[in-house]
């Protein structure tokens, strides 16, 4: 161990199992202002925190450069400017802070983002949620970071995973989803942990299913791409063409779908992926096909989607379940139809 070892600095961090899942994903820089030229000065937080190119710090600024002082904004998600977190903490050991790009569906975790202007005793009551892997304080001090697990109903509000954030109403806190995170690997005080323990009150939220579904809830409200929005009727219509469009959307799609073992086995998390493929390739034959006249409902749509979800997904117990009166593969189907045809009419 040297003088500066960042492992002696940080143990909760640097040994905290969720935090190891995440080290190996080329993901992580600092966080620090353009133009800046100590990024290891811990003792001058950035105001304005950007995640750098951390590869051409490393490399070193030429006289090419077009941009002030030895800093340059991350412009890629991958090895392009960033690191492992081994590589970066050996590379930069004195690093004021560790920023990491999250991405909940392929990493498994959530951090959940509470700010400086919480009233105290909402963050209390977060700050008690059932299975956090990982808390720490955020760079005023007067805020928290927890990392959590994926909600097990994650894939229930298809247009809530898609989002990058999800932002409570008053701004009081936030689960980050698809978004940088500027770790401090400051640990939460002693004191606040023990006035957190010793609270009797139930909790607003028991579990992070209950935080992510309230959220989720008004997030597929406020997009308007909620799976009610698409009328499926009880048995499957006569859609022309119907037999042609699925077994094509299979033929192309096949080779693009991925393995349960991406997904660490994770089912759910899994069928929306596929659902989410099909639906890509299965747009470009009801193109086609529209080209012939033909128009197709959104409920036609769902129903062609789920023919085909049923050839390739298997069959497990979850999909006896019905969802606002559908089989459950349907309403999933449904539900993903309904959040591409939002986005696309607000991309519009």
């Amino acid at each position: 161990m040297t003088p500066a070892d960042p492992h002696a600095w940080f143990p909760q961090f640097y040994g905290n199992p969720a935090i190891r899942t995440l080290a190996s994903a080329c993901r992580w820089t600092i966080s620090g202002q353009l133009g800046e030229e100590t990024p290891g000065d811990s003792a001058k937080p950035p105001k304005h925190k950007v995640p750098i190119d951390v590869r051409h710090l490393l490399a070193g600024c030429t006289s090419s450069c077009k941009h002030p002082g030895s800093l340059r904004g991350a412009f890629a998600l991958d090895e392009t400017c960033l690191l492992t977190l081994d590589e970066l903490t050996a590379a930069i050991p004195d690093a004021a802070n560790a920023a990491f790009y999250l991405q909940a569906q392929a990493d498994g975790l959530l951090v959940l983002d509470i700010e400086p202007s919480c009233p105290p005793a909402v963050a209390a009551d977060l700050l008690r949620l059932q299975g956090t892997l990982y808390s720490e304080l955020s760079m005023s001090s007067r805020g928290f970071h927890l990392i959590m697990p994926l909600p097990e109903n994650f894939h229930d509000f298809p247009a809530a995973a898609d989002k990058r954030v999800l932002r409570e109403e008053h701004g009081w806190y936030e689960l980050l989803l698809d978004h940088w995170s500027t770790f401090t690997r400051q640990p939460v005080p002693d004191h606040i942990v023990a006035h957190v323990d010793t609270a009797t009150t139930t909790p607003a939220f028991p579990s992070i299913e209950d935080l992510y579904a309230q959220l989720a809830v008004n997030a597929g409200e406020s997009s308007g791409a909620s799976a009610s929005a698409v009328d499926t009727a009880e048995d499957m219509p006569d859609i022309p063409y119907s037999q042609a469009i699925v077994e094509q959307t299979l033929a192309s799609a096949h080779r693009q779908l991925r393995d349960p073992g991406d997904f660490n086995h994770d089912m759910s998390r899994w069928e929306f992926s596929v659902l989410a493929s099909l639906y890509a390739w299965m747009r470009t034959q009801l193109r086609a096909y529209s080209a012939l006249g033909v128009e197709y409902s959104s409920g036609d749509t769902a129903w062609l989607l789920y023919q085909a979800a049923l050839a390739v997904i298997p069959a497990r117990p979850k999909h006896s379940e019905r969802r606002n009166g559908r089989a459950f593969l349907l309403d999933r189907a449904a539900a993903l139809v309904a959040d591409r045809e939002a986005r696309a009419t607000s991309a519009n």
